[in-house]
């Protein structure tokens, strides 16, 4: 029997290269998912980067930390304290005492994510002049990069520097720095300072004070702007790739089942002579089986390979993309090699083993079958895993809307979701492409000539043939229609959140961190014919069940000037309720009942009791809490609401709020255009993850139709000669084959199709159920664009090879014996 394989894999070498090369592809990608997760695993914690050359940084409180029955539970402060002032004089009689502040720079023709510091820190990075001096005047700084040069006047939002010095870029960040004086006004507090004295007598200088941390050595990276950026980069690079991976062992047991079942369909009769010969069921599925085996050992030892030279490439894709941290590389490890060896070998006898039942079946009377209709495609094996799969997910569907609609909108289960329906209808596509293929040739059909009417009999009358190459196409639509078309139905839920919340006429917000003093909010309160509502962001943190502590992004705001600016969802309360003894909530809340009471944690750590005010729906996830500004110490307003009083002129309106801000740099925007600000996107990493994973599934779909549509093309040459023989012309046939081929790809579409509108309806009920209606947002482009790739690819997939065979008479292909 092994020689029969051996046999059969060089005489049909055409119908295992295109299972090789995608379970190759695949085995590749998955040693590369786990080479970057090995790696990942082993990545060195991040050293310290402003404070690099400092000998001791004391940071105030910047965490809150709660004790429960399980563990101590914490997280990051949304206004961390500074320092208090009896341990910064403590400090001083220790040592120099440098204060360090951050706040963000808008400057023209600069980098977007400028950052100012005051002069003194300059030297811990160390950041060293390589031309100019050193700021001395309030409105002089140094710049780092080479974004500017020595002279240069640059325009920012507190008003005209001057670039007085550069100094080399660390890669860290885009700094600019100021007279210390000069950052102390931009940038009132000091959340921690460096001293220059010994770290013992840092601590005992210290003891006492809640919260006040002593950093030296490594730990003096939490005092960079975002110490956990490398550990969050690598967690979404490795859900990024683990997506990648899932994705391409699901399509690839497609790949290779499709491949496998047409194959054994198209041997019936091979399969026929043997069992005359005398095999026996057992020695025929061993025999398929053994290909499967013989593929899937050559196709994961190729994947390793190019696995291993894959991976460096990627990782140092995914550091130049910022998908991961600058130090990222990939190390020498085995267990990825094994993992993906073994996964590559285990989908080929999984693609493989419906295959050779059906294979075993096969009597000795398919050796004299001539017809090529498949009278019975649907197995009962089919008819099961394919309902069951269906009712399976029609009735977590509907469970997830009935218990947690919520669920429905996370990315781990709108990525893995469709998997499932996907599978579902693909068993079920024989009994769908019939009636799908004479929808779509009912037209063309109905056109003078037979071209219409053989273009429909021949795709009904091979099922399993239109079935096959259908199954990729489907795949690939479905992902597409659903991975992205869930992503912008997301984003559209909360654009149509924003904007129904929204009833100020204007939104002013504030150019910087330091937000807007209050001669700017005095001025606007001022103009004439508003009426002004003004509110900044803070966070409020509840334990819930005991043992998990949620933070809650908050707006602190006057409860009057919110009514009459903001439309809040509200499932119960008032608005009008809210005082500096309340709370409005969300449904989320473990708590949500109107008069009931929570603890809670402010922005700065303080415990404190507050009754619920107003409950509000859940919605896409983003509707925070409202406190009053009592409630919210230490923030500053970054955004102002202005509603228009009757009869006010808009223009006037606009035209007195852009003065009032002019000194500070605010911007002033219309109600539309701040939506359009504030529209919500994907981020970045998801949105690459995504297309990496459309890749694959576009990667794929290509192999499998030139693979299908290059067997089923080269097996019907006796009845393309056929045709010919009753007078069709040669490019008649061919037209006929390219049609075939187009109508093929648009059952897969339709398929497609209808699995992503089954996931985007779910979607969009379960936003309904929370209260958000909104459109399901279809990507038209994108999808149209992949059914234009398979379709060209599976046109000249069939029409290559029918080409070419056509070159000999039409006599001698017809006398063609098998």
């Amino acid at each position: 029997m092994l020689s029969t394989t051996l046999r059969t894999l060089r005489t049909r070498w055409i119908t295992f290269v295109g299972s090789f090369v995608a379970l190759s592809l695949g085995v590749a990608l998955i040693t590369v998912m786990g080479l970057a997760l090995a790696s990942s695993l082993d990545a060195p914690d991040r050293g310290p980067e402003r404070f690099a050359a400092a000998p001791v940084v004391v940071r105030g409180q910047d965490t809150l930390e709660v004790p429960t029955s399980i563990d101590d539970r914490t997280q990051k402060l949304a206004q961390p304290r500074a320092v208090p002032d009896a341990v910064i004089t403590k400090l001083r009689d220790l040592g120099t005492v440098v204060e360090d502040r951050s706040f963000t720079v808008r400057a023209e023709g600069g980098p977007a994510d400028l950052v100012g510091h005051p002069w003194s820190t300059a030297a811990f990075a160390p950041y060293e002049l390589d031309a100019g001096r050193a700021p001395e005047a309030a409105d002089e700084v140094v710049v780092s990069g080479d974004w500017a040069r020595p002279g240069t006047r640059v325009h920012t939002g507190d008003g005209t520097v001057r670039v007085v010095g550069t100094v080399a870029g660390l890669g860290f960040e885009n700094a600019v720095f100021y007279t210390d004086a000069r950052a102390a006004e931009l940038s009132p507090p000091s959340l921690q300072s460096v001293v220059d004295a010994d770290a013992a007598a840092v601590r005992e200088a210290v003891r006492g004070s809640a919260g006040v941390r002593v950093l030296t050595g490594n730990a003096r990276r939490y005092a960079d702007a975002d110490p956990d950026r490398d550990s969050e980069a690598l967690t979404a690079m490795n859900a990024m790739f683990g997506t990648a991976g899932g994705v391409t062992g699901f399509v690839s047991v497609f790949v290779v089942a499709s491949t496998f079942a047409f194959a054994v369909a198209q041997r019936r009769r091979e399969f026929g002579l043997l069992r005359t010969a005398g095999a026996t069921p057992g020695q025929i599925r061993r025999m398929v089986v053994s290909e499967a085996l013989v593929v899937g050992v050559l196709a994961s030892a190729a994947g390793c390979v190019l696995g291993s030279y894959g991976a460096p490439r990627l990782a140092r894709w995914a550091v130049d993309e910022s998908l991961a941290p600058r130090w990222f590389t990939i190390g020498h490890y085995t267990w990825p090699y094994c993992m993906a060896f073994s996964t590559g070998l285990f989908v080929a006898l999984c693609g493989v083993l419906a295959a050779s039942w059906r294979a075993g079946r096969t009597g000795p009377t398919e050796a004299l079958r001539e017809a090529s209709v498949d009278t019975r495609a649907m197995t009962w094996g089919r008819w099961l895993f394919g309902a069951a799969l269906l009712i399976t997910a029609v009735v977590t569907l509907a469970l997830a809307l009935v218990t947690n609609p919520g669920d429905l909108l996370q990315r781990k289960t709108y990525v893995s979701r469709p998997m499932l329906l996907i599978t579902a209808v693909a068993l079920l596509a024989p009994v769908l492409v019939r009636p799908l293929a004479r929808l779509i040739a009912w037209l063309p059909a109905q056109l003078p000539g037979a071209g219409g009417m053989l273009v429909r009999e021949n795709a009904a009358a091979g099922v399993r043939r239109t079935a096959a190459v259908a199954a990729p196409v489907l795949v690939t639509v479905a992902l597409a229609g659903s991975l992205l078309g869930a992503t912008a139905t997301l984003d559209e839920a909360k654009a149509t959140e924003v904007r129904e919340q929204t009833a100020a006429d204007f939104v002013v917000t504030a150019a910087g961190d330091a937000g807007f003093d209050e001669v700017t909010l005095k001025r606007l309160r001022a103009v004439p014919g508003t009426e002004v509502s003004a509110s900044s962001s803070s966070a409020v943190y509840v334990l819930e069940d005991g043992v998990a502590l949620i933070r809650s992004d908050a707006r602190a705001v006057e409860p009057k000037p919110l009514a009459a600016t903001a439309r809040l969802p509200l499932a119960a309360g008032k608005v009008s309720d809210l005082d500096d003894d309340s709370i409005i909530v969300n449904e989320e809340w473990e708590k949500h009942a109107v008069g009931e009471r929570v603890n809670v944690w402010l922005g700065d750590g303080t415990r404190k009791s507050l009754k619920i005010a107003a409950v509000m729906t859940t919605g896409t996830g983003d509707n925070g809490v409202y406190v009053t500004p009592r409630n919210a110490p230490a923030t500053t307003v970054d955004r102002v609401d202005v509603r228009l009083a009757d009869g006010a002129d808009a223009g006037a309106v606009a035209a007195g709020l852009r003065q009032a801000v002019r000194a500070s740099g605010g911007e002033v925007l219309t109600r539309d255009a701040w939506v359009r600000a504030t529209y919500p996107e994907t981020n970045r990493t998801t949105r690459m993850g995504f297309f990496l994973v459309l890749g694959i599934a576009l990667l794929y779909t290509g192999i499998s139709l030139a693979n299908t549509m290059v067997m089923a093309t080269s097996d019907r040459v006796r009845e393309l000669a056929v045709l010919r023989l009753a007078g069709a012309t040669r490019w008649q046939v061919l037209r006929l084959v390219g049609a075939e081929a187009v109508m093929v790809v648009m059952v897969g579409g339709l398929l497609g199709a209808l699995v992503a509108g089954l996931n985007l309806v779910g979607m969009w009920s379960a936003l309904g159920l929370l209260s958000v209606w909104t459109s399901i947002e279809i990507p038209w482009a994108t999808l149209a664009a992949v059914l234009g790739a398979c379709a060209v690819l599976a046109v000249n997939s069939a029409v290559a090879p029918a080409a070419l065979s056509l070159r000999r008479r039409a006599v001698e292909l017809a006398g063609v014996r098998e």
